[in-house]
Formats: C-alpha cells, sequence, structure tokens
C-alpha cells in the first residue's frame, strides 16, 4: 500500500500535464490549419526555405501539373536604365496588382512606370491587402499542389522572385511577384497563390524594386526597405 500511494501523485500529475499537452496540440492543429486553408503555402515544398538564389544545374526537369516543361537556361543579369529607375529608395514606390483585372501597376508617386498582365491564384488563393517584398532571390525552385488531383508542380529556377509578407501573411508562407516559364496566359488566374508574370517583366519589376540587387540574394533592411505591395479585388472565375 506504502508503493501504491508513493507513486499515485506523479502518476497522476503526468496523466494531467499529457491531457493538457494532447489538448493544447489539437487545438494548436486546427489553428494551424484553419490559417493553412485560408493562406495556402504557395510554394509549399520550400517555401522560401532555399535562399541562395542560385541557378541550379542539376535536375533541371520542370513538371507543371503533370506535364514536363522545359527550364530555360542560365539568364543574364536585367540591365535598366537609369532613366526608367528613378528614385533608388523605396519611399515612392507603390506596386498595385489588380485581381479583377489581372493587372500590375508599378509607381513612383504620381508617375506610372509599368504596368503589366499578371496570372493570380487560380488553385490557391493570392492573399489581399498591404504586403513587402522581404527578399529578392535571382532563382529558386517552387514544388507544391497535389498529385492525385492533378495540381502536382516542380519548377526549378523560377526567376526574379520577390517575396512578400506582412503581420497576416508570415514569411514562410511563400508568396510572390516572379517570372513565369511554364505558361503564357497572362491576364488569367492560373497560378497557386503566387503573382506569375513574364519572365522579361519581372525582370523590370525585380531591378526597378527595393531593396536594391545586391548579388543573388537581397533582403530588405531597415536603411532599404522592401517596396509596398497592395493586392486588391477578387480574381475572376476561369
Amino acid at each position: 500500500m506504502r508503493y501504491q500511494k508513493k507513486h499515485r501523485v506523479p502518476f497522476l500529475f503526468v496523466y494531467i500535464l499529457l491531457s493538457i499537452t494532447g489538448l493544447l496540440f489539437i487545438f494548436g492543429f486546427q489553428s494551424f490549419m484553419q490559417y493553412a486553408n485560408q493562406y495556402p503555402c504557395a510554394n509549399s515544398f520550400t517555401c522560401a526555405r532555399d535562399l541562395t538564389g542560385v541557378y541550379e544545374t542539376k535536375e533541371l526537369a520542370g513538371i507543371f501539373h503533370g506535364k514536363q516543361v522545359s527550364v530555360p537556361s542560365q539568364l543574364p543579369p536585367q540591365k535598366v536604365s537609369p532613366q526608367v529607375l528613378g528614385d533608388t529608395t523605396a519611399s515612392n514606390k507603390h506596386i498595385y496588382v489588380d485581381l479583377a483585372k489581372q493587372q500590375l501597376y508599378a509607381y513612383e508617386g504620381d508617375k506610372l512606370v509599368y504596368t503589366f498582365l499578371v496570372s493570380t491564384g487560380l488553385w490557391g488563393r493570392t492573399p489581399t491587402g498591404d504586403f513587402r517584398i522581404w527578399i529578392k532571390l535571382r532563382y529558386t525552385r517552387m514544388s507544391g499542389g497535389n498529385a492525385s488531383i492533378g495540381t502536382y508542380y516542380n519548377l526549378p529556377n523560377v526567376p526574379y522572385v520577390m517575396f512578400f509578407s506582412n503581420n497576416k501573411v508570415s514569411k514562410n508562407a511563400g508568396y510572390s511577384l516572379h517570372g513565369t516559364y511554364w505558361h503564357s496566359n497572362f491576364g488569367h488566374p492560373m497560378s497557386h497563390g503566387c503573382v506569375n508574370m513574364k519572365t522579361e517583366e519581372a525582370a523590370l519589376i525585380y531591378a526597378w524594386a527595393n531593396p536594391q540587387t545586391k548579388g543573388n540574394t537581397t533582403y530588405a533592411t531597415a536603411e532599404d526597405p522592401g517596396t509596398l505591395i497592395t493586392i486588391y479585388g477578387v480574381a475572376p472565375a476561369n
């Protein structure tokens, strides 16, 4: 009897502790799934974890929804005229993405610098709101989707990637503006949540937007914050 009495309290404590831990895990997992369903990771395999920005020379077979796509060769650095660059500070630059019109507008103050057709989320929602570019990558691999329903993709060397985030959509969510080589259906939703652009047009935004490009990987800083991106509207049904 002494042996049993001596061990009842620790056993009860452990039982209560495990029960609380289990409940916290369940509620935490539910919260995570609610967030994940609301903002599915646009780059669900890597989620922006490979931040080298270096062009891959191996495993160059691109796949988009069950079809193999050719991966372009490494591109030369994009050069932009000083007249186009304008003010190099981020304070007066603003990128707007109109989901309804599938259109991107880039402004310096009141001056419209660029306007391009884009493709936003079809198989995943493009979040709306105000965001900042937090990192620019010259290249990265993007993978995700679901093979069982035919939406799997694995795309090496996605070029001119500008990841954005805010206090509701984390950096790890993997949303970005980027160049696109696997489709040319711009003006219509075609992505898993990112903003797809023609590669040559993404290159112009990449060179123009802040932080100012420094090598294959460029982080925004307090001295050189990322350009503001505002995404609004409702994408048309395809």
